[in-house]
């Protein structure tokens, strides 16, 4: 059974929207897998809606399907025999239909595929919602997309027709480590931890792992193992999204091992600088990856960016199981688990863990009372690393050293941090504090003059 957890503050969104008396129209957009589905239809669930999700076809196809479901929501049998040659006539044809006193939802799921069949069902929504709906206080029109670049250029953005009509909208993003933690209950918190730098936020995969099971029974079982959903996941992840996926292949892989500046990775993979722009582009608008600078209190340099993979699944994926298929397929996945994966696990989640020390930064700063505005990122150069950097606008730097796996003392790791903090630029001569993460706590006189926090601290909600 499916867990749905969360999204309280977007089903409050959405109740408000629905009970108040104008018309509504929100997009709701954010990556695949993320939970757009569930969380739309949570919201119909006791609702007169029509859910209608776009594919790649025919503009004819789309129109049919649509009053077919339409005449089933609303309990119409006409409906579906009804003759549109167009959207418009198809979309007047069922508000028209609409004569209750609560707002029928309309949902245009997968949108990006409905449109792309028919360019101007944009315009048509534009023309429906300025002569006919909005007014009404009778819809509730909701799109949603994948593919972020589409939603924020073709929906959102200023060119498009829809431009400036939308009552609000729901940019869906990925669970944050606390709320992934909940589909476990039974895991301790250092599993708690491991599952989500596997799964990451992605309400689908982690309803893959079973809690009977250890993290590293369910990497066999779901990621290397030929038959599992997620083994191929990333493959139809790309194919649904992209064209010519065996370079968005090499461009993954290179990243995954290491390869992160624009430079690096056309020399790994091959592709001219030229090229390669447009590709990363594309990863980042499916929000697959990100680029990242090195945080300080200056304006960042085009030359200093890295190019990461922001998605937990495809980080491991192309990490431990892309290199490794041709070893599962004939040693199998608990071999491969033992001798490819287990080996390289601990330095690959110490990764991860600077990762999530960063996210939950901003929830310490609210425990702490810190009111002022902050920037959270990392800081490198050729002489240092500094896992967490918390920027604030009361003349006020965190710098942070994150240790998963075994660490020296607290006192050594000050030291750490001391010797780091002398390559870190501080043109504003701002105080600079030193903080320390790590799996299991320090004794607390070990660790005056430095703030440390264990995981147990991490993982506690904020309060409020």
């Amino acid at each position: 059974m499916q867990k749905f957890v969360g999204r309280k503050k977007e089903l409050k969104v959405l109740e408000k929207a629905y009970t108040c008396e104008p018309s509504a129209f929100i997009p709701i957009y954010g990556r695949r897998r993320v939970g757009k589905s569930e969380l739309i239809l949570r919201f119909i669930k006791n609702k007169t809606g029509i859910y209608f999700v776009g594919k790649r076809a025919k503009q004819a196809l789309h129109i049919r399907e649509f009053l077919r479901e339409s005449s089933v929501a609303l309990k119409m049998p006409l409906l579906e025999g009804f003759s549109a040659s167009d959207w418009e006539s198809a979309l007047t044809a069922v508000a028209d239909a609409w004569h209750r006193n609560e707002k029928l939802v309309i949902v245009f799921d997968e949108f990006q595929w409905s449109a792309e069949s028919d360019p101007e069902l944009i315009s048509v929504l534009q023309k429906l919602w300025d002569r006919k709906w909005k007014n009404s206080g009778k819809i509730f029109l909701i799109v949603c997309g994948s593919y972020i670049g589409f939603m924020e250029r073709e929906v959102l953005g200023r060119k498009s027709p829809l431009f400036g009509r939308r009552t609000g909208q729901i940019f869906l993003k990925p669970f944050g480590y606390r709320e992934a933690g909940q589909f476990h209950p039974d895991y301790s918190l250092v599993d708690k931890a491991r599952t989500y730098f596997v799964c990451g936020g992605i309400p689908w995969y982690l309803n893959f792992f079973d809690s009977q099971c250890s993290v590293e029974m369910n990497v066999v079982e779901n990621l290397l193992n030929p038959y599992a959903p997620l083994f191929q996941e990333p493959d139809f992840l790309l194919r649904e999204e992209l064209r010519d996926v065996s370079n968005y292949y090499a461009i993954l892989m290179a990243i995954a091992s290491g390869f992160t500046s624009q430079v690096n990775i056309s020399k790994n993979t091959g592709i001219d600088s030229r090229s390669l722009h447009y590709y990363l582009k594309q990863l980042r608008e499916l929000g697959y990856i990100s680029r990242q600078y090195p945080l300080t209190t200056s304006p960042p340099g085009s030359r200093h960016v890295r190019y990461v993979l922001d998605d937990p699944l495809l980080r491991f994926w192309f990490r431990f199981v892309y290199p490794n298929t041709s070893y599962v397929a004939h040693a199998g996945g608990e071999k491969a688990m033992q001798v490819r994966v287990s080996p390289g696990l601990d330095s690959y989640f110490g990764y991860c863990f600077e990762r999530l020390c960063r996210e939950a930064l901003p929830d310490i700063y609210i425990r702490e009372g810190v009111n002022a505005s902050f920037r959270i990122g990392e800081y490198w150069n050729p002489k240092t690393q500094i896992d967490v950097v918390g920027i604030r606008d009361d003349n006020w730097i965190d710098l942070g050293e994150c240790k998963w796996g075994k660490r020296p003392s607290a006192a050594s790791l000050k030291k750490e941090l001391a010797s780091k903090a002398e390559h870190y630029p501080n043109p504003k001569n701002c105080t600079l504090a030193f903080r320390i993460f790590s799996r299991t706590p320090f004794h607390q006189k070990h660790t005056r003059g430095i703030r440390v926090h264990s995981l147990k601290d991490l993982y506690r909600f904020p309060e409020g």
